[in-house]
């Protein structure tokens, strides 16, 4: 948290809209500067001024898209590190379409994920459910390893067990609460916490200390939560007094 609050990074968050407000109380809890957009037009000289990009698919539409391929160009040319969400990939052509052409063509840092959103960019047959994994963790683990290898990034999967593979390494995360899979845009906040930790650290290390931050704050808050609307308000708090 301290390397995060030193250095106060930029994130610029092209994210679905459920998940703004939520993603950028996080990102100021943890001591990151968000910043929300999705215009094409500005997105060149927004990652000219941040540290490090989210591109979360959760609402897709063809204004969006263009502002994505910008941003996302512009991250890869100046060798800026930037997160993709493919939130709903196999749901829908155009949603793994688009998940696709964002990560081989210009090349994210970390893919932060469900399991059956991993397997259905790696290519492998599964279950699907709008946005939520129907496929568990430990199904999804080779999958990782392989689109990490292949594609030269870090693959963090979000589960009751977190997974986190650069095609070499692992490591997992036991850590949070079945509360989390209940509060809207707690994965999408997940995706930004990679991102804050991404502009201080090496993807793998950046991805592993996202993910155990949020495993953390998500035990301690369900622990004094009565349900999933405390559990939300609190686990910004418990980011807020993070060490």
């Amino acid at each position: 948290m301290e390397i995060i609050s030193k250095k106060t990074p930029v994130v610029v968050n092209m994210t679905n809209y459920l998940a703004m407000n939520f993603n950028a109380n996080a990102l100021l809890a943890i001591g990151a500067s968000p910043i929300m957009s999705f215009y094409d037009k500005e997105m060149e000289e927004l990652v000219g001024i941040c540290d490090s990009l989210v591109i979360n698919i959760g609402c897709l539409d063809d204004a969006q898209i263009a502002g994505m391929r910008v941003a996302a160009a512009a991250a890869h040319n100046s060798g800026k590190p930037w997160v993709i969400d493919p939130v709903g990939v196999g749901a829908s052509k155009a949603r793994t379409e688009t998940a696709v052409e964002l990560i081989t063509e210009y090349h994210p840092a970390i893919v932060r994920c469900n399991a059956s959103e991993i397997m259905v960019l790696h290519g492998t047959a599964c279950k699907t459910r709008g946005v939520d994994s129907v496929e568990p963790v430990e199904k999804a683990r080779s999958c990782a390893r392989e689109f990490a290898a292949q594609h030269g990034l870090v693959v963090a999967v979000s589960g009751a067990v977190d997974y986190i593979t650069d095609g070499e390494r692992e490591a997992e995360v036991r850590k949070g609460s079945p509360l989390m899979a209940k509060v809207t845009t707690m994965g999408c906040c997940a995706t930004a916490v990679c991102a804050a930790f991404a502009a201080v650290l090496p993807p793998f290390e950046a991805a592993v200390q996202a993910m155990d931050l949020m495993g953390s704050a998500g035990e301690a808050a369900a622990a004094r939560s009565r349900g999933t609307g405390s559990l939300a308000v609190n686990f910004i708090d418990e980011l807020s007094l993070a060490k």
